[in-house]
């Protein structure tokens, strides 16, 4: 609005001086930019329901308040949006303060889900009496128990109705949970070949190339430190799973379980020989591929040297 009682001002110096109307606003329409930008604002009030979100954020009331202000003075919507971003601890915090703000449900449901992406009890009726802060005391216990001893973590999950005794649905719980300690989880599924299938055929690995497709797999499931039946038998998995999900790609290259078993293998093997600091002779790219081929004599030179180059350019596949 000031700059258009500014252009108002400066088109009557104008006028008055004799000087040409041309590149300058007219008085008539200098009058209309001005009420224009008055309507514009009034406007914008109403928008805001008589709030002006600007000055209530500069507004202090006491010397107490400076450089802080207090949640419920602000719109609901604005208020969750803020709590959203703090954890549970900050949260418990804030509901110190502001009870019905810091303790509302779809915060707390919020971080369950952050955290712990499936749990049984999301697609079930809840109970009376039911709540996500509580849930997540819970999730939160479980975790810290599972990460002690698997088995008694699993048991403490089911004894509170959050997992169901289901194989399919405690591997849906692992795949999307990022909090249980990754040596634990290697030795239950060791333990529970049961959970351990359900939980390869949760991966999709179509159109990946497969070194990046091993990377994603021993991301999830952890390779053990020494070699033996159980990396064994998560070679022999991932290469039935590899070769599911991306049927044309293995009839393209005349690829079956077998040969890519073979691929997964040696790709391990290389990774440890190019990343290794004990190792003071490296495998050259010539080498891998002349070793690859005679153990895998359908695949092309070109394919194993792009694997190879992957492994140089990236690292480890199980690292």
């Amino acid at each position: 609005m000031g700059q258009g009682l500014w252009r108002v001002a400066r088109n009557q110096q104008l006028q008055q001086e004799g000087c040409s109307e041309q590149g300058y606003l007219t008085r008539e329409q200098s009058r209309r930019m001005a009420a224009g930008s008055i309507s514009s604002t009034s406007h914008r009030k109403q928008v805001q329901g008589g709030i002006d979100i600007y000055h209530l954020l500069k507004a202090r009331k006491s010397k107490e308040q400076e450089g802080f202000i207090n949640l419920e003075m602000l719109p609901p919507e604005l208020s969750f949006t803020i709590l959203s971003y703090l954890n549970a601890t900050d949260l418990c915090l804030a509901s110190c303060v502001w009870q019905d703000l810091a303790n509302d449900e779809l915060l707390w449901q919020g971080l369950c889900k952050s955290t712990w992406g499936h749990c049984s009890i999301y697609n079930k009726n809840p109970p009376l009496g039911f709540s996500f802060r509580k849930l997540y005391m819970q999730l939160d216990e479980g975790s810290l128990t599972f990460n002690a001893n698997p088995e008694e973590g699993v048991n403490y999950f089911m004894s509170k109705g959050i997992l169901d005794d289901s194989p399919k649905e405690i591997a849906k719980f692992i795949f999307c949970t990022r909090t249980l300690n990754w040596k634990k989880l290697r030795i239950y599924l060791d333990e529970r070949r049961d959970v351990l299938d359900d939980l390869v055929t949760l991966h999709n690995f179509r159109n990946q190339f497969l070194p990046n497709a091993l990377r994603e797999f021993f991301r999830h499931i952890h390779a053990p430190e020494e070699r033996g039946e159980y990396l064994e038998t998560l070679i022999t998995k991932f290469s039935h799973r590899f070769c599911v999900c991306n049927p044309d790609l293995m009839r393209e290259l005349g690829l079956s379980p077998d040969a890519v078993y073979v691929l997964c293998y040696s790709l391990i093997l290389l990774s440890i020989d190019l990343t290794s600091p004990h190792v003071k002779n490296k495998m050259s790219k010539r080498e891998f591929i002349r070793n690859t081929r005679r153990a895998a004599q359908n695949i092309s030179e070109d394919f194993v040297g792009h694997l190879y180059d992957n492994i140089y350019l990236i690292g480890h596949v199980a690292a």
